[in-house]
């Protein structure tokens, strides 16, 4: 598989930037470094996305682990103990062979960020995933939360399902400052950060969000995800509390006349669960690429 497909391409010879891609690019391999897999090892979370079989949404979600709950078992193989609750959309994608899922481990206290996107497989212990692209990121836009502490015996509230964001809802992604986005295209899935200051995702409606896409890498794989096939997903954690707010629907991207991008995503239904994680971070610093942000 190349690391671009044609909805990659539209984007980056639109936009004049096809070279710089090109350049980039040559960081993205299939075989996981031995830097890589130590970084793996150390990870409290990981973040998955891929599209429910049984209805075709496409989800993020999240779980968590004592740091060796995810590690590389081999050049191109990442294994998971573990996974999500039954209740999790993703629960059912996780047990079936072959389900194209995009991954990315990261570390607020570091700022660092490691994405892999490939192949699932059923173990006794949790699921494997065979690499087809794996790749670091920047920091740009990641905040920095300097420690984290795991509650034991906690027990997750029960989720709730909607079709909408309630006023609540609302209020809690408005003020979110990170989120994680799950796309999908032709034989692939692929799982990404977004962040900014409290204030970045708007909420225009019960049914709609919409975030200005911040200058990146110029790969725009998950853009270019969204050109080829709108479906995505979001999910938004309260750091604090453990609480995840899990979206599916359609996005779309819309160009001004000056170049500034803004995604706007349409709710087609929620997942709501207080206390889904048992980690506590610590409160945010803001990254200084977040617009707004004083330097």
């Amino acid at each position: 598989m190349g690391v671009y497909h044609a909805g990659s391409r539209a984007l980056q010879d639109r936009l004049g930037v096809r070279g710089l891609a090109d350049h980039v690019g040559r960081s993205v391999g299939a075989g996981i470094k031995p830097v890589a897999a130590a970084f793996l090892e150390l990870q409290p979370l990981l973040v998955l996305g891929a599209a429910d079989p049984a209805d075709c949404a496409v989800w993020a979600s999240v779980i968590t682990g004592t740091p060796g709950f995810v590690r590389a078992t081999g050049a191109h193989r990442i294994s998971v103990a573990g996974g999500p609750p039954p209740t999790d959309p993703l629960a059912t994608a996780l047990g079936t062979p072959g389900t194209p899922v995009g991954t990315i481990a990261l570390d607020p206290r570091t700022r660092r960020r490691m994405r892999l996107n490939g192949r699932l497989r059923p173990t006794p212990r949790g699921f494997a995933v065979e690499a087809d692209r794996v790749f670091s990121n920047c920091p740009k836009y990641l905040q920095r939360r300097e420690s984290y502490e795991t509650v034991p015996d906690r027990l997750p509230g029960a989720p709730r399902r909607g079709g909408e964001l309630t006023a609540e809802q609302a209020g809690f992604v408005a003020a979110a400052d990170t989120f994680f986005l799950a796309t999908v295209h032709d034989g692939g899935a692929d799982a990404s950060h977004r962040g900014g200051n409290p204030g970045f995702v708007r909420v225009t409606s019960p049914r709609e969000l919409s975030w200005r896409d911040y200058p990146g890498n110029s790969m725009f794989l998950t853009l270019g995800n969204l050109a080829a096939d709108p479906r995505a997903g979001l999910v938004l954690l309260d750091w604090t509390t453990g609480r995840t707010l899990q979206l599916t629907g359609e996005a779309r991207t819309e160009f001004a006349a000056d170049g500034e991008r803004t995604v706007r995503f349409t709710v087609s239904a929620t997942l709501d669960t207080p206390s889904a994680l048992p980690l506590r971070w610590s409160a945010p610093e803001y990254s200084p690429a977040n617009p707004g942000t004083d330097r």
